[in-house]
């Protein structure tokens, strides 16, 4: 469990008003395997949800990771703006992966065990609709796999409650302010959910 003061801390730091930049401001000259693919997802706290996912996948497929905001109406959202809730975007999470080492599948089920999908609108202690359970699929491909595995967590993982998850296209994407990437890298100690850990699951079958 978290303590109070990193929660405190949350709430009590100065919002930046930094230009959004991407993880690595070179990262749009990678060179990127053309094979490489995006998963973009929301479960809470964008902090923490890049934590776990770069924890558990560097070196094995995870080619880049990034947080922003994404599902909303508005453009170029700033953090203050997201969290007020009045933008309608998403703390998230969009990887750049290669799929010949790491699948899209195995990105889903680690998503659906880092976090608990049936709390609609809320992580742990941090609530409002910018910390909503969601996928937004690229291809129509990412739409069927995610809305399978979806269909396959709800009935062997989540039977307790119902998976309130969101399936949707995704649209435009913005980067986050520079001071949220890698943050728990950046500050050890800091701020995470409660609710951000591995789930011991079997596998899905």
């Amino acid at each position: 469990m978290a303590s109070t003061m990193p929660f405190l801390n949350r709430l009590l730091r100065p919002f930046t008003t930094s230009t959004h930049l991407s993880l690595n401001p070179e990262a749009a000259a990678q060179n990127f395997p053309p094979n490489a693919q995006k998963c973009t997802v929301a479960a809470g706290c964008f902090w923490g949800v890049e934590h776990l996912f770069r924890k558990h996948f560097d070196g094995k497929g995870l080619l880049d990771a990034r947080v922003g905001y994404i599902g909303g109406d508005s453009k170029n959202p700033s953090y203050r703006a997201v969290c007020s809730g009045r933008t309608g975007h998403a703390e998230s999470l969009q990887m750049t992966f290669d799929p010949a080492q790491l699948s899209y599948g195995t990105l889903l089920q680690f998503f659906y065990k880092m976090h608990d999908p049936t709390t609609k609108n809320r992580q742990g202690m941090d609530s409002g609709t910018q910390y909503r359970s969601a996928i937004f699929y690229h291809t129509e491909e990412q739409e069927k796999e995610a809305r399978e595995i979806t269909e396959k967590a709800q009935k062997q993982w989540w039977k307790s409650g119902t998976i309130s998850t969101e399936i949707l296209p995704a649209g435009e994407w913005w980067d986050a302010e520079t001071y949220h990437q890698l943050y728990l890298e950046n500050n050890p100690g800091g701020y995470e959910c409660p609710a951000h850990y591995v789930r011991s699951f079997p596998p899905l079958s």
